[in-house]
């Protein structure tokens, strides 16, 4: 039978855990749902931008002078040559399993890429792991808070990989991050950011601009990868805050069971104790 003052330790140290992890659950809580909001209320005009790039890139496909300065981010890149991977992580960690699901997502999108790919990372711990597998590295966002995302840090991240895809020769850029679906679901991605791929159901032919063609089209694509980019940050931030919530709840709960176990043992152990003391207080009365 385990030591009395052992368990009693034991107790107060699971105890004290408990507390810690049920205020990093609360506290997580309550950022999920700030990072919701925004994440949420992006997501429309995201996906309404994206269609209406898509749809004008019909036009920029079969004409690259409609598109003036942004034509070259619709011709596709050579396809034997590196490509570029924006890599979205995480910056902490106790967020169960957000990084390992993103680092595994990465891992399998570039089995498809030529040698040589580039990454473009944001979060410590994407760091880390880009670190560990020995990968190319060509810019770390180190300064960059993603719970402190503006829509400034995005249109900066996107105009570095916009320029690297274009001056560096690279056959494309791609998203690797996660999706956020619900409070308790994320859904790590990757896919393509750059060349723009006209929509094949949406196509816009023959549009009727104004203003003309190459100067909408030179405003509104970098307006739309900054956004891509911003509401891929937000999205991602906000899965890892749902992760952090759903493994500190899971902490709080396995440490609340290992609290009742190890008090069981402790009112054994002391009843146990109790009977041996009284057994011989009657032994020692009945030897007089």
């Amino acid at each position: 039978m385990a030591n009395i003052r052992d368990l009693r330790q034991r107790i107060t140290s699971v105890g004290n855990i408990q507390k810690i992890t049920r205020a990093m659950e609360m506290v997580a809580t309550t950022k999920l749902r700030r990072f919701q909001e925004g994440a949420v209320a992006a997501k429309p005009y995201a996906e309404e931008l994206e269609r209406l790039a898509r749809g004008l890139g019909g036009a920029a496909a079969s004409d690259p002078d409609a598109a003036g300065d942004a034509a070259g981010l619709f011709r596709p890149g050579d396809p034997s040559a590196p490509a570029g991977i924006l890599f979205i992580g995480s910056t902490r960690g106790l967020c169960g399993a957000y990084n390992s699901n993103v680092q595994r997502q990465l891992e399998s999108g570039m089995k498809g890429l030529p040698q040589g790919s580039k990454l473009f990372v944001i979060g410590k711990k994407a760091m880390e792991h880009a670190g560990r597998m020995g990968h190319d590295v060509a810019a770390y966002f180190e300064d960059f808070d993603p719970e402190k995302t503006r829509f400034a840090d995005a249109a900066g991240i996107s105009k570095a990989v916009v320029t690297a895809f274009l001056e560096e020769g690279l056959s494309g850029m791609f998203l690797c991050g996660t999706r956020f679906l619900s409070m308790v679901r994320y859904q790590p991605y990757f896919e393509s950011f750059l060349p723009i791929v006209p929509s094949e159901g949406e196509l816009l032919s023959e549009p009727l601009l104004e203003p003309s063609g190459p100067e909408l089209l030179e405003r509104l694509v970098p307006s739309y990868l900054e956004t891509r980019v911003f509401h891929g940050l937000l999205e991602a931030i906000t899965s890892e805050y749902a992760s952090r919530r759903f493994a500190m709840k899971n902490a709080t709960d396995a440490a609340g069971d290992m609290k009742k176990e190890i008090t069981r043992t402790y009112n054994r152990a002391r009843q146990q104790k109790i009977t041996s003391e009284i057994t011989e207080i009657v032994s020692g009365a009945e030897a007089l």
